[in-house]
């Protein structure tokens, strides 16, 4: 038999077993703790109650329980599990009976993609003008990418001491001023200037200018050879070992994108990067003083970085899967509401021992089962909403966001009819919820409806409970906001029934530290899924009042984003 075949068929039989299980008493008694009760939301119709009524936390379950399989290899992108998954998805779909919302009359949304993996013996070596270089260790002391698609470059570059990088004008804040960085090195720090005033990069909460996907466009737009990325956990909000772990392997980027690359995109170690500074003479500490206080000068450090970058560079095609479920309203049916999550992880990354199979069971297999089970919720309701619905599951979002970014530039209906993006990530399966996360959605007009359906829920709405972390800049309703559309993620606070809030912090916490962007993320029986089972249900009571509501729905005056909704409405 044709091996892609056989595995086909194989990959069909495990679901079919693994989804067949849910319905088998063999879970710890956790699993089989009753749901959630369906609570009464005055707006919404009784077709929308049932659909809340037919979500089944065991079936989530089912959903993680495959997707998360070693046999799907952890949905690398451009990698065989992750073409396994979006095929998956689709035949979900189908069975579903929605309609499909891809390209030629299919599911799939094709993303086209170049894949960059960066070789062993690429080497950066740091050469002060006095004294010893200092080579650089691959993956103990620095990861780093050459995002132009040469298979080999070398570079010779000064190093310009440049703060945190960041060009804000509404902040009266520029690490650019007066200083020339056109093929030159810039060493940087994560995140942005620290700050209780909201009104100067929003306080305690990280704005875009302190991710570092900004710190590398910005840099490549100023004509910058490349960046060393200075990480320090407290400031990343995750360890080195996610840094490495994340860029060790294969990264995607669009394919033909335009935008200027760097030639070497890179991350360092805090302590390789505090002996680089010692080397030119100047103390790290006393730089990221200076760093933060406005008036910050950028400084050509005595030093050249040599670079000798070999990748492995390949072309390939991977997928969003889109399908639709068309409206009820004569009119309204032409626009839409979305539903989001991110099926891709991390794949298999060569050099990791014993285990190189990053299966990431919460980080996304559980948004990915949530939205599966909306969708099939809302596909067996008896009556469907007015605005037609849409679900995507997109790829690449672990290598910086790439399918929904495509997405977002090539939505299944146009971005200016679309009312709500909804988006799931890593939605943790730690039983009942008494709090809701939706950061964001206080940016929207639709505010309002969100307050009242989580009273009626019962769910507490609390604040991100690591503002530094930037999580509204992480994940895919990012994309939809940056073409113009209200978008934000639902996900539990940390107050589980039955626990103080303590317990889920400190769930969270070690989740980070030990699981996050590891192989240890895996699926485990005692998983309790009736909070995502809760959190599907309120993003339909969501997704259908936005989906029925008159007018579309807008920004608050002023939102960051505001500009690009209004500009696509002029489109």
């Amino acid at each position: 038999m044709h091996k892609p075949l056989l595995v086909s068929l194989l990959t069909l039989l495990l679901a079919g077993r693994l989804i067949g299980q849910a319905a088998r008493p063999s879970e710890p008694a956790a699993s089989a703790t009753p749901d959630a009760a369906v609570p009464r939301v005055a707006a919404l119709p009784p077709a929308a109650e049932q659909a809340m009524a037919n979500v089944d936390a065991e079936k989530i379950r089912a959903q993680v329980r495959f997707l998360a399989n070693d046999l799907l290899e952890g949905r690398g992108t451009g990698q065989r599990g992750g073409d396994i998954a979006a095929a998956y998805i689709a035949t979900q779909f189908a069975l579903y009976g929605l309609k499909p919302a891809g390209e030629n009359g299919t599911y799939l949304q094709r993303v086209p993609m170049e894949g960059i993996a960066t070789q062993d013996v690429s080497t950066l070596t740091v050469v002060p003008n006095s004294g010893d270089p200092i080579d650089l260790i691959y993956r103990r002391d620095f990861v780093a990418m050459d995002e132009t698609g040469k298979t080999q470059n070398d570079l010779d570059a000064g190093i310009v001491w440049i703060g945190y990088g960041i060009d804000a004008p509404e902040f009266n804040w520029n690490d650019y001023q007066d200083v020339d960085v056109k093929g030159k090195l810039l060493l940087m720090l994560v995140n942005e200037p620290p700050s209780d005033d909201p009104k100067f990069f929003a306080g305690k909460a990280l704005t875009y200018y302190g991710r570092w996907t900004y710190k590398f466009e910005q840099a490549a737009r100023k004509g910058a050879a490349g960046v060393i990325l200075i990480h320090k956990t407290d400031m990343a909000s995750y360890p080195w070992s996610v840094v490495r772990s994340s860029w060790s392997g294969e990264r995607a980027y669009l394919r033909d994108d335009p935008a200027p690359k760097l030639s070497i995109a890179s991350w360092i170690q805090f302590d390789a990067a505090r002996k680089l500074a010692q080397a030119c003479g100047m103390d790290l500490d006393e730089m990221i003083a200076a760093a933060q206080k406005p008036g910050f000068k950028a400084v050509p450090l005595p030093a050249k970085l040599k670079a000798h970058m070999v990748s492995q560079v390949r072309r390939f095609d991977s997928n969003n899967v889109v399908a639709k479920l068309p409206g009820s309203g004569p009119q309204l049916k032409e626009q839409g509401v979305v539903y989001t999550a991110h099926y891709d992880h991390l794949g298999i990354v060569p050099g990791t021992y014993p285990d190189n199979i990053y299966n990431g069971a919460q980080d996304n297999a559980t948004g990915c089962g949530i939205l599966l089970e909306i969708a099939r919720a809302f596909a067996a309701a008896r009556q469907q909403p007015k605005r037609s619905i849409y679900f995507a599951a997109v790829t690449a979002e672990e290598q910086g966001l790439r399918g929904s970014e495509y997405l977002g530039k090539h939505p299944p209906v146009p971005a200016n009819e679309i009312a709500l993006d909804l988006n799931y990530d890593n939605v943790p399966p730690l039983g009942v919820p008494e709090e809701v996360n939706v950061a964001g959605a206080e940016r929207t007009n639709f505010y309002p409806v969100v307050e009242r359906t989580a009273q009626e829920f019962g769910l507490t709405i609390v604040p991100d409970s690591q503002p530094g972390a930037g999580h509204y800049y992480r994940s895919d309703h990012f994309s939809f906001a940056r073409a113009g559309v209200p978008a934000f993620s639902i996900d539990e606070g940390d107050k589980y029934q039955g626990h103080d809030r303590q317990w889920g912090m400190q769930q969270a916490q070690d989740y980070v530290a030990k699981h996050y962007h590891q192989p240890s993320d895996k699926y485990h029986p005692d998983m309790d899924f009736r909070g995502d089972a809760v959190m599907a249900r309120f993003g339909i009571a969501l997704g259908w009042q936005a989906a029925n509501q008159p007018a579309l729905i807008g920004w608050q005056p002023g939102d960051e984003f505001a500009k690009a909704r209004a500009e696509s409405e002029k489109e």
